[in-house]
């Protein structure tokens, strides 16, 4: 039918049940298997590899080990743990733990977070040694070595909680922030220490920029290129919102190497196909993902309507249009963020605008001072104050509205509700966009 009807709505309605169909066939095949919850409720050993990058915090360390020994072989367990003794990716441990089987906890369904990193079974009070290393891929390991340098670095440059304020520029590190990091959710800006396109677009303009100068060519420069967004996701840790940025940036370079003219709405939508593909979970349980994903439809869309609506107000140090990109993200997230936390931020639209327009300058200055750490550590040193000041003022602006009892709104709403919020805002954008003729 869809191959022979000649009406092509009912073909493009057919496609949509087709593919909707393919989603649920996948999702339903993309659940972990669960043979490591024969064990449930009892204590066992098991012997496996960290398998993912730690996940370091201020109370502890995440762990995810796949399990390489026994029945529950190639099963992954999910171990919260002291911050010492530390492992890293590829480490081979024996874990002697009490096996749970992953819950909701209240409106949180931690089961499904869990899920979507491929973890069916809880290891809780956990007695870990190390038995040997190397496990796990050696690429990975090299990169995660370079980040711990990195990270090294970052450390010796600036202090906390300005170090992970820098990291999480950076590369989307958010475990050392502390009280920060309530701050920032307070005041929504908690956007600005994930990984976005700008990060891509830094990676990218750095390597055009010594790709020019040692003259290689353009097909040489391409996949260098391509291989150093590879590289800086991987770094940056392979969460949604850094995968997203890192897929739409490598199809915006191929579109521009094939020849052909880029469609970002073209793009955005490929991204989540792929992304969905090779893992249906964050679809649905990746609030990162979703998150993100929304918010670049807000600056495709949206942006360019306010844009318009907002052509009389004049440009004055960047802050007219810090506030179209914050009401464009805001508008479009909004509903999914009470759903999702059940929060949000009253004085949020008013510190991105005394912030945002900073952000790009202290990324910029920050990375050169790690740069410049390995060649002259004296000079990056002094280098990054600059970024430094800049942070500061970011923290004192974040860290005097969020001290406002109003500051956050503490309301959930239903998916119901949620759903309704998202038809207005569609035909609110239908009608703007005919009345405006774009």
């Amino acid at each position: 039918m869809i191959l022979f009807w000649k009406e092509k709505e009912y073909k493009y309605i057919l496609l949509c049940i087709l593919f909707f169909s393919f989603g649920i066939f996948h999702f339903s095949f993309g659940t972990p298997t669960d043979k490591i919850l024969e064990y449930k409720d009892d204590t066992v050993p098991l012997i496996g590899y960290v398998s993912t990058e730690p996940d370091i915090r201020i109370d502890g360390v995440r762990y995810v080990v796949k399990i390489t020994e026994g029945k529950a072989k190639g099963e992954k367990v999910y171990i919260p743990a002291d911050l010492y003794p530390r492992y890293i990716y590829g480490d081979r441990i024996q874990v002697l733990c009490t096996i749970r089987q992953p819950e909701p906890i209240e409106d949180f369904r931690y089961d499904m977070y869990l899920a979507r990193m491929g973890v069916s079974g809880l290891c809780t009070n956990a007695s870990m040694t190390k038995v040997g290393e190397g496990d796990g891929n050696s690429f990975f390991r090299g990169i995660y070595t370079v980040k711990a340098s990195v990270a090294g670095q970052i450390e010796q440059l600036w202090h906390e909680p300005f170090a992970s304020f820098m990291a999480g520029l950076l590369y989307g590190y958010r475990g050392g922030l502390g009280s920060l990091n309530e701050d920032f959710n307070r005041t929504g800006v908690t956007h600005i220490v994930a990984i976005s396109g700008y990060n891509i677009t830094l990676i990218v303009t750095l390597f055009m920029v010594l790709l020019s100068r040692l003259s290689l060519g353009r097909k040489k420069s391409f996949y260098i290129i391509l291989f150093g967004v590879l590289v800086f996701v991987i770094f940056a840790g392979l969460s949604g919102s850094v995968v997203r940025a890192g897929i739409m940036g490598i199809l915006v370079l191929l579109a521009r190497h094939v020849g052909r003219v880029n469609q970002p709405k073209n793009i955005l939508i490929f991204t989540a196909v792929l992304m969905c593909l090779e893992n249906p979970y964050i679809l649905l349980w990746d609030a990162g993902f979703q998150l993100s994903f929304l918010a670049t439809i807000g600056l495709l869309y949206i942006n360019s309507i306010l844009e318009i609506s907002m052509n009389k107000f004049p440009e004055v140090f960047g802050i007219k249009e810090s506030l179209i990109t914050t009401l464009s993200a805001t508008l479009i997230t909004f509903p999914l963020i009470l759903f999702q936390f059940g929060r949000f931020s009253v004085v949020g639209i008013l510190v991105n605008i005394l912030i945002l327009w900073l952000i790009p300058y202290i990324m910029a200055l920050g990375f050169f001072s790690v740069i410049f750490s390995y060649i002259w550590y004296p000079f990056a040193f002094v280098f990054s104050f600059l970024p430094y000041f800049g942070m500061v003022y970011i923290t004192t602006i974040v860290r005097f509205f969020s001290s406002f009892s109003f500051a956050s709104l503490e309301y959930a709403v239903p998916f119901s509700l949620v759903f309704c919020f998202y038809i207005c805002i569609f035909l609110w954008y239908k009608k703007r966009a005919k009345e405006l003729a774009l």
